[in-house]
């Protein structure tokens, strides 16, 4: 019963280590989306931007001229871009955070702090880093079975000789050598 309990243990701790191994794939493939997000707002920042100075107006001048026209459907598109410019500015202290640390602490900042959309994009897409596909599991499967085979095999001798000599100590002192 305790082998059967030991054999259980291994094989859900090689799960759980395959499922918990993937946490920095998936990490590596937000900061991906991460910084994709980051070049498409800068993209429409740096529209508007160019909208702005031909008009002679800064970034915040031209913001604040969306958001005080009487229209109402103007007012809305300079509250869009007010929100566009703090998101990316959240987005960019965010990837500074995980260029500035250490892979741990990025692991705790993506799951404190992630954006949600991004994360739930990148979850969409995610591809594990530890193939646990079908093929995957049956590859390692064929691997697994081929390296402890070879174990085996390399270690025959040595498990051989090492029960002969067992076998030796523990004959009885007969006189004759088994």
């Amino acid at each position: 019963m305790i082998m059967l309990i030991r054999r259980l243990a291994l094989f859900f701790a090689m799960i759980f280590g395959v499922i918990g191994a993937q946490f920095p794939e998936y990490a590596q493939q937000y900061r991906q989306r991460l910084g994709g997000a980051i070049d498409e707002l800068n993209t429409i920042i740096a529209r508007f931007d160019q909208d702005a100075a031909q008009s002679g107006l800064s970034e915040p001048e031209g913001i604040s001229r969306l958001q005080h026209n009487p229209d109402v459907f103007v007012q809305g598109r300079g509250d869009q871009m007010r929100e566009i410019v703090a998101r990316r500015d959240k987005l960019q202290r965010q990837a500074q955070v995980y260029t500035d640390s250490g892979n741990v602490k990025r692991v705790w900042e993506l799951a404190t702090q992630a954006d949600p959309y991004i994360a739930w994009r990148a979850y969409e897409t995610f591809e594990p880093g530890v193939p646990v596909t079908t093929e995957g599991i049956v590859s390692a499967f064929v691997g697994f079975v081929v390296g402890w085979g070879l174990i085996r095999l390399l270690g025959w001798p040595i498990e051989r000789h090492h029960k002969r000599r067992l076998r030796m100590r523990t004959l009885p002192e007969t006189g004759f050598a088994a």
